[in-house]
């Protein structure tokens, strides 16, 4: 009797065991509730989709505003006054060009001061004219009284001829004179005229024979032009040739 006592004891007890240890499984109706609690969560999220969906609302831009004087007529105070004809204006004669002016005898007869006054005025205008000082420029020779009788000679000839003074590298002492007749003047000649006569001078002896008189002399020899000419240094025994410093 002893032993299926103790083996019922065990029983039970391991049955207690096995009970505790195993799992609970719970129902439908009390899975329910539960499920229940959720929905309102699940719920208000999709009330939070909806509203960001609907959030965007397209709109129309608005229309340009038409100007101010959009509809104010020409003739109103926005335009622009008429300007007047210019054949009104010059048709009109003014009044006072039409009357005739009434001068006092008395006051026509006395002379007006702004007269005297323009007289003084130009008058003090007029100033006389400076003497220029430049004085005239002296020529490059001198003629003799019977240098310029040989010359007039020489141009009342049928065929006038000019004479042309030059100087050219010759005799002993380095220089001589050289004379010729021309037609007419050369571009660069220097021209002399006194009393009715010319004498044209190259250009290339002015330095030579600058200052000098021009004689005509005859002997019995010859008859010739001859030149007393101060810049000259030395001269040949002959008097052919010459020399300047």
């Amino acid at each position: 009797m002893s032993l299926p006592r103790a083996t019922s004891s065990v029983s039970t007890s391991m049955f207690r065991f096995a009970a505790g240890g195993a799992p609970r499984v719970q129902c439908q109706q009390c899975l329910r509730p539960a499920f229940g609690t959720t929905q309102p969560a699940l719920r208000f999220s999709s009330r939070r989709n909806l509203q960001t969906a609907t959030a965007y609302r397209p709109y129309s831009l608005d229309p340009m505003p038409s100007p101010r004087n959009a509809g104010v007529p020409e003739t109103s105070i926005a335009g622009l006054p008429p300007l007047p004809s210019t054949s009104s204006r010059q048709s009109k004669p003014s009044p006072a060009a039409d009357q005739p002016v009434s001068v006092p005898e008395q006051e026509a007869q006395k002379s007006s001061p702004a007269n005297t006054s323009s007289s003084a005025t130009t008058s003090a205008s007029t100033k006389p004219q400076r003497k220029s000082k430049l004085r005239p420029r002296k020529a490059a020779i001198t003629l003799s009284s019977s240098a310029v009788s040989h010359l007039r000679e020489l141009l009342e000839q049928p065929e006038a001829k000019l004479v042309r003074v030059g100087v050219r590298n010759r005799g002993c002492s380095g220089l001589a004179y050289h004379l010729e007749y021309v037609d007419k003047a050369g571009a660069f000649d220097e021209t002399v005229e006194q009393d009715g006569v010319k004498v044209l001078i190259d250009s290339k002896a002015l330095f030579s024979i600058i200052g000098s008189e021009m004689d005509w002399l005859e002997d019995k020899l010859n008859e010739r032009f001859i030149f007393k000419n101060p810049n000259i240094t030395e001269q040949c025994g002959c008097g052919e040739s010459f020399s300047i410093s």
